[in-house]
């Protein structure tokens, strides 16, 4: 927001000089971005009249002007097209000096033009760098001082202040708001204006009606008749609407515009002879045309709320008037309007029709809402001094029920000392709080509540208050504490595998990490995962991204297939991340189980393509040992097994369930045929999914020093059936062969010629290892004989 400093000096004057106001503010939350001066650096320019022009006898565009400087006349010759007699404009004497681009003075002296003198110069606001106005010389008021230093009489020796405020300062939208907060900084007195009520000389009202009061909880309107159309706008309000950025338009306008900048009330006058009916605030209907003030035609939106009479709309609520009811130079009678819009009504309706106005600004950011009378008034008084006219009754329609409650907030002294860090004194705070407006009352021992005024809607909790106390004491002047608090090592337990270390493993395998969307399409949810019901999102990105994944196969699986369309024959991804399962038994604290797993997968050629490598594919045994890469890095590969098991996404005859310790962590197998057609997959597609948290959860290595003495070995070969697994041949045979069992290897698996069908063979290795004797061949014998009786019982095998 734009302002000038000595129209905030008029209501608030401190001590202090322009830096050290700016700097002031800015230090109190209201950011200075530039000030500027009001007008160039000239001299020797004063108040003259014209009191003759004539056309000039060589020149058909230049005149010679008879120009009184208050104690003579002088001659100038002069181009400007408004340049007439009895006009009061700024003369540049002989000598004056005015202000260039490039920062050097520019000396006006004595000149011929067009074999005429010239004796000074009729200057257009632009060549003083008052405004960028110059399609003229500058025409001042008819009571301007003949004579006068122009400087002096227009005020210029002024700064325009621009803030730029937080959305959260509203309050601050205006100069009764920015003089109300100089004055609580500088302990200075505030002059407000004084508003007093207009009496109406006329009975005339028109209807208000509030069908969204939920939105417009306030609407006062007051009519004005027979108002004189061809009044100009006073020079005092044209110079602070120019230094405040607003251009200023006729009468009218500019006397609302004035309330907004003084006392932050957004305003808007209709010609009344163009309203029919009523007025009435209500919603839009859906694709409703309206033609605003600025000519552009939009079609409104069922969400945006309008100002209307009998005809349709004629209003964009606390945006912008319509072009339908605008007031012109033939206006003679006006409806003021005043109301309190709320915050949710107007956020993001200008932007959403491409429009930002003041009055949108102010809205979206809260105005008080005990304001509309008084703008109203204030309106009113300065109307009839500038266009006349009988003013009515004030009507105002309100709905009790949906205007705002004003708060009241409770603050306990030991609350601001620690957040403050510092003691700040009681009375301190509560002069601190009625500077700024507040009602503070004791509230038992060492706190109060404080009631917010209606123009601080930013204020709703002890924390605001807090804030308020820290602004107005000066963040500079708080104290510098340093932090001290006890910051303890925490515990790194060895035992677990960092997440780290399991990307590094499977990078070094050759594999590439992947990144997936946790949100993928229900379709294929289903087609991955039966088990559970993926959870739906309430407002989807797409249909491709509506559930929330309960596996990270099908993100992999996708990723793959994109892959091998651009023509990649070797594929090896691996990913970690969450998947979101739903809990049986839902509690309000945790209706969704995130659990944490890694997955990965495998396609395509089983080496990188090069001479010494053959073009053999990968196949389950590639992954398996992939995974068993993994379950090694916890030194705890003997806790888990795999299973032969069922999963609707992936091959029934090379599916396995990972288990540990009888507990299933996961799955490990060949995508299954049917789904590898739907998805386009090209050949073998071979994957695996386990818990993280399993996987991480290891045990610490532990040293056995090493035997001096020789190992003991011993082969058998096993005749068995086909179901037999391996795994379980191996239980049995470390059941039996005591504590100094070193290894059970499987070296050769035989069908065939000499073997019943159904059957298989099985050739195993043991090998023992005593720490401190070789084992004899009576006990290793005994060992042997023991383990083959067990095979014979528990799996029916044979030694072949």
């Amino acid at each position: 927001m734009k302002f000038s400093e000595q129209w905030l000096r008029e209501l608030v004057n401190p001590a202090i000089g322009t830096q050290e106001l700016v700097d002031q503010v800015t230090m109190a939350g209201l950011e200075v971005d530039e000030v500027d001066a009001v007008a160039g650096d000239f001299s020797g320019v004063i108040v003259g009249e014209i009191v003759k022009a004539e056309p000039h006898p060589n020149a058909d565009k230049l005149q010679v002007c008879t120009v009184s400087n208050g104690s003579e006349e002088i001659q100038v010759v002069c181009g400007a097209p408004n340049a007439r007699a009895g006009l009061k404009t700024a003369f540049a004497t002989v000598g004056a000096e005015l202000p260039t681009p490039d920062g050097k003075p520019f000396k006006i002296k004595k000149a011929k033009l067009r074999q005429v003198e010239s004796f000074g110069m009729l200057c257009a606001a632009a060549e003083l760098s008052i405004s960028d106005d110059a399609d003229g010389i500058m025409e001042l008021a008819a009571d301007a001082p003949v004579g006068a230093c122009l400087r002096e009489y227009m005020g210029l020796n002024d700064v325009i202040i621009d803030v730029d405020l937080t959305p959260n300062r509203g309050d601050c939208l205006s100069l009764r708001g920015l003089a109300r907060e100089v004055g609580v900084l500088n302990k200075a007195p505030v002059s407000f204006v004084d508003i007093k009520a207009t009496a109406p000389a006329i009975d005339d009202t028109f209807p208000i009606a509030l069908e969204a009061p939920e939105n417009c909880p306030r609407y006062v309107g007051r009519v004005i008749r027979n108002i004189n159309p061809a009044a100009t706008t006073p020079l005092w309000m044209v110079e602070k609407l120019r230094r405040s950025g607003v251009r200023s338009i006729d009468p009218v306008v500019d006397v609302t515009n004035y309330v907004l900048l003084e006392l932050g009330q957004p305003m808007h006058a209709f010609d009344l002879d163009k309203l029919s009916g009523k007025v009435v605030a209500r919603m839009a209907q859906q694709d409703e045309p309206l033609t605003l003030l600025d000519g552009q035609q939009i079609t409104l939106n069922a969400d945006t709320l309008v100002i209307a009479d009998d005809n349709g709309p004629v209003a964009m609520a606390g945006i912008m008037g319509g072009e339908s009811t605008s007031c012109t130079a033939e206006t003679n009678n006006i409806f003021l309007e005043s109301a309190f819009f709320t915050q949710l009504a107007i956020a993001g309706r200008a932007r959403s029709y491409g429009l930002h106005t003041d009055s949108s600004h102010r809205f979206e950011r809260g105005v008080d809402w005990q304001l509309q009378a008084n703008a109203i008034d204030r309106a009113t008084e300065l109307l009839l001094d500038i266009v006349g006219g009988d003013a009515g009754p004030v009507t105002e329609v309100a709905s009790e029920a949906h205007l705002p409650v004003p708060a009241q907030v409770r603050l306990r002294h030991a609350k601001v000392n620690s957040m403050l860090a510092f003691e700040m004194a009681a009375d301190e705070i509560v002069e601190i709080l009625t500077r700024l407006g507040l009602t503070v009352e004791a509230d038992g021992d060492a706190q109060w509540a404080v009631s917010v005024p209606s123009y601080r809607f930013d204020i709703s909790i002890e924390a605001d208050l807090i804030e308020e106390l820290a602004r107005v004491y000066g963040y500079n002047n708080l104290p510098v504490r340093v932090p001290n608090a006890s910051l303890p090592f925490k515990a790194d337990c060895e035992a677990q595998v960092s997440v780290d270390r399991i990307r590094r493993n499977m990078i070094g395998r050759g594999y590439q990490e992947a990144i997936t969307y946790s949100f993928i399409e229900a379709g294929l949810a289903k087609k991955f995962d039966d088990k559970y019901e993926a959870i739906a999102l309430a407002n989807p990105i797409s249909a491709e991204m509506a559930v929330m994944r309960t596996t990270l196969w099908p993100g992999l699986v996708k990723a793959a297939l994109y892959n091998q369309n651009r023509q990649q024959n070797r594929i090896r991804l691996f990913e970690t991340g969450q998947r979101f399962l739903p809990q049986t038994e839902q509690t309000e604290s945790d209706q969704i189980k995130q659990q944490n797993v890694i997955a990965g997968l495998i396609t395509g050629r089983r080496a990188p393509e090069g001479w010494s490598a053959d073009n053999a594919e990968v196949d389950f045994y590639d992954i398996k040992a992939d995974l068993e890469s993994l379950l090694a890095l916890g030194s705890a590969a003997d806790q888990y097994r795999f299973v032969a098991g069922e999963h609707v996404a992936l091959h029934p005859g090379q599916t396995a369930q990972i288990e540990r310790n009888g507990e299933a962590v996961g799955f490990i197998g060949a995508l299954h045929p049917s789904l590898s057609k739907d998805l386009g997959i090209n050949g073998n597609l071979f994957m695996f999914e386990i818990d993280l948290d399993s996987l991480r959860d290891g045990h610490l290595a532990r040293f056995n020093e090493l035997s001096k003495f020789p190992e003991s070995r011993r082969d058998i070969a096993l005749v068995m059936d086909e179901s037999v697994s391996f795994d379980s041949v191996r239980e049995v045979v470390a059941a039996q062969g005591g504590e100094h069992l070193k290894e059970v290897t499987l070296f050769d698996v035989y069908r065939g010629q000499g073997i019943e069908s159904g059957k298989k063979s099985l050739a195993l290795g043991l090998t023992w290892q005593h720490p401190s004797r070789t084992l004899n061949d009576e006990e290793i014998n005994s060992i042997i004989d023991a383990s083959l009786s067990a095979l014979a019982e528990n799996l029916s095998a044979t030694q072949r």
